[in-house]
């Protein structure tokens, strides 16, 4: 089984959730801000995050083809993961409207509030009320039609979505603590320019390192769910 990875930047990769797929039977294949025909058949297609947004593909071309391409799989009922800029093309491909958030950037390793939906999914169900997760985003989007709401925060309501046999992630539930850490230093002048330092939200890095279990067993769960959809 192949899941195709959609990646727009260096070090937003899978992480901890590449082994999860390998261990549930598939062979990643990576694209770097391109796509390639066969992709629509992929028995999986993963769209990663990025620094970009959905409303600047005219700067950045691959986004309009990814989303096509996601609009084509959906249609077909062909499982696909977004996480962050990903949840958003997912989004914009099943018709919604992607937009830059009022409430400011999101980012650090806070909770995310489940839905009684969510708490019902057979991905998530099981996991407590509440679970920290990494977050760098501002982008967010309206309700995605024909989606079930399955996590909120109280900056941003959008969170998390499930759409046929395909999930949306706005947060990122693929990263540790030690990828979340590189990330704030990596991304120290982003933060600068929302009145953030890498000192400040460092101190909730244990906070998803202590979380680090729980998010493996979801990271797990989400890949059987996707193998069992394509068998």
């Amino acid at each position: 089984m192949r899941a195709v990875v959609f990646e727009h930047d260096e070090d937003a990769g899978l992480a901890h959730l590449g082994p999860a797929l390998q261990q549930a039977g598939f062979t990643l294949v990576r694209r770097f801000r391109t796509t390639k025909r066969e992709d629509v058949d992929a028995e999986l297609v993963v769209v990663m995050g990025g620094h970009m947004g959905v409303y600047e593909a005219d700067q950045h071309p691959f986004l309009k083809e990814e989303i096509a391409l996601l609009s084509e799989r959906l249609a077909n009922e062909r499982p696909c993961l977004g996480i962050c800029l990903g949840a958003q093309m997912l989004a914009a491909a099943a018709g919604a409207e992607v937009f830059l958030g009022k409430n400011g950037l999101e980012a650090g390793a806070l909770p995310v509030r489940w839905t009684q939906e969510g708490m019902k999914d057979p991905v998530i169900a099981g996991v407590k009320p509440r679970t920290v997760m990494a977050h760098w985003h501002q982008d967010t989007f309206k309700a995605v039609p024909g989606a079930t709401l399955l996590a909120s925060t109280d900056r941003y309501t959008q969170q998390a979505f499930r759409l046929g046999k395909s999930y949306g992630f706005q947060f990122h539930m693929e990263l540790g603590a030690e990828d979340l850490d590189r990330w704030l230093t990596q991304w120290k002048d982003t933060l600068a320019k929302h009145g953030k330092t890498p000192e400040e939200l460092r101190t909730q890095v244990p906070k998803l390192k202590a979380a680090q279990a729980e998010l493996t067993e979801l990271q797990h769960r989400l890949a059987h769910h996707f193998a069992k959809a394509v068998r």
